[in-house]
């Protein structure tokens, strides 16, 4: 995955330090996008398995499950899932509805999260993984 460019193109989380954790992260985003990344944090949660774990990575939120899983992050008026290009392609159809780009997925923050859809993604990307090939 290339680095995701946070900090310059238009990321909620203001400041020039990165955040040490995924709490710190969040402190920093204002609502409306806070509540959708909060959601979409539960949704990704809820759909990796128990050892699979938080951290920060290229100054946003991730999960992290025998290497990097999906990425995370808020900006001014959508959220953003980075779950692998592969992914992004495997359900484009499903995902017609959403601004995408070649391995992001943009969900607005005026509209409600498709979470079935969220787990559906994540657990593409785990499968992806714990198979080591792509999808």
């Amino acid at each position: 995955m290339k680095k995701a460019k946070a900090g310059k193109s238009g990321s909620a989380a203001k400041g020039t330090a990165a955040p040490k954790n995924v709490e710190e992260y969040l402190a920093g985003v204002p609502e409306p996008a806070r509540s959708t990344l909060n959601k979409l944090r539960a949704a990704i949660r809820s759909a990796v398995p128990p050892e699979a774990t938080e951290t920060i990575s290229y100054r946003i939120p991730a999960i992290k499950y025998k290497g990097m899983l999906v990425w995370f992050a808020a900006f001014s008026n959508h959220c953003s899932l980075f779950p692998t290009a592969a992914v992004v392609e495997v359900f484009k159809d499903e995902l017609k509805g959403f601004s995408t780009s070649k391995g992001t997925i943009h969900f607005p923050t005026d509209k409600p999260l498709p979470i079935a859809l969220v787990k559906k993604l994540v657990k593409a990307r785990v499968a992806q993984v714990e198979s080591k090939k792509r999808v």
